[in-house]
């Protein structure tokens, strides 16, 4: 078999590579364009980060490679700076400065010296982080309690309103954990981001679908109450099951109001294990508190209307894929998958350790909050009732 020659992509393919990687094409995907596999292309996306780099430009008012020319013909033809200068409308200490700069009159190339000059002009912006080593330990600090980035900087805005230097943006944090060379923020702290990437990914990387049953007596969420919609009214909650290996499953459940989140245990999937959980969990609460349920059209809710009779709380059904009608839920699920990944076993949580993952989740400051926490949200709202 024919070894495969080491390809170098041109900044013409490069540009391609990251046109498509912003749609959301796999490597495998754009590496296939080439004739090449998934490794070739991964260099160009993981050497920064998976933030595409800028573009650089050359400022409007430095020398073009022309005119570099012409002072090189001027000098060859025993011409005075200044006569120079003229023909190309430039200072004459412009002119002089260039020459110096790059060999004088003798050793001027032109060619030489506008590559250099391009090579010189490269001027990285410094990290901020890498001349805060305070604010760096505070993000480490949070980051090991499994805050997000965003979460970090908008408490930080909060902690700190008035001293620019002990704030940033939760992009920079991304940036300085993706991009390794800024060296401010150690490597294994990726470990600690929720998603568990260690490259930015774009936002159409992966559609999600979910095929959806049929209930009986669905009520669809547009007969639902119009005052649901716009959360200022706390007790509609939002519900669902993530799933584990060995057909483990974990009920969640989030408020919409306040985003508080509760957890169950239970043994299987079938509808009278999931309903009799669920009536369970809303007697755990004031009927003030819990007056809706939005659920997808999973078979476990086949007998919702036996929940509905026990618990007075209507259970309202979306549309068929259509996830982001329980948004809340959709969200929460995903921040569950860092302590509960994708292809493990679910029932070897106890219910005691369900109840710390979801005291975790309520405690931390959420950007739609206003960076309060949702046990401090859904608490003002318990006090309110009392």
């Amino acid at each position: 078999m024919k070894r495969r020659t080491r390809i170098y992509y041109t900044p013409e393919q490069k540009a391609i590579i990251w046109d498509r990687y912003k749609q959301g094409d796999s490597l495998h995907d754009i590496a296939r364009m080439f004739d090449r596999y998934h490794s070739s292309v991964m260099p160009t996306i993981h050497q920064t980060g998976g933030y595409r780099p800028p573009v650089r430009k050359r400022h409007r008012l430095a020398l073009s490679l022309d005119e570099r020319e012409e002072i090189s013909r001027g000098l060859v033809a025993k011409s005075s700076i200044r006569d120079i200068a003229d023909k190309l409308s430039r200072a004459p200490s412009t002119v002089s400065r260039e020459i110096k700069r790059h060999g004088g009159a003798k050793h001027y190339r032109a060619a030489k010296a506008d590559k250099d000059a391009w090579d010189s002009a490269l001027r990285p912006k410094p990290c901020k982080l890498i001349g805060c080593p305070a604010l760096c330990k505070i993000i480490a600090e949070k980051m090991y309690q499994d805050w997000s980035p965003e979460q970090i900087a908008g408490w930080l805005k909060r902690c700190y309103p008035d001293n620019q230097e002990m704030q940033v943006s939760h992009e920079t944090i991304y940036k300085t954990l993706f991009i390794q060379t800024r060296g401010a923020l150690k490597k294994e702290l990726q470990q600690c981001l929720r998603s568990g990437r260690v490259v930015r990914k774009s936002r159409t990387t992966s559609l999600k679908r979910k095929g959806l049953g049929s209930i009986p007596h669905a009520i669809p969420i547009s007969e639902r109450p119009s005052d649901v919609a716009d959360r200022a009214i706390p007790g509609h909650w939002e519900g669902d099951l993530i799933q584990g290996s060995k057909n483990s499953y974990i009920v969640t459940m989030v408020e919409r109001h306040s985003r508080f989140v509760m957890l169950a245990k239970i043994s299987d999937n079938k509808t009278a294990t999931v309903i009799s959980a669920l009536i369970k969990q809303a007697r755990q609460l004031p009927v003030e508190l819990y007056k809706t349920l939005t659920w997808d059209r999973g078979a476990e809710m086949t007998n919702h209307t036996l929940f509905t009779v026990a618990t007075e709380i209507e259970v309202y059904f979306c549309d068929p894929q259509s996830p982001w009608q329980r948004g809340s839920n959709e969200n929460t699920n995903r921040l569950l998958r860092q302590y509960f990944p994708k292809g493990t076993d679910l029932s070897v949580h106890s219910q005691q350790r369900l109840n710390s993952v979801a005291r975790q989740l309520n405690e931390r400051p959420r950007k739609t909050l206003d960076y309060e926490s949702p046990a401090e949200r859904f608490n003002q709202c318990v006090a309110s009732i009392g």
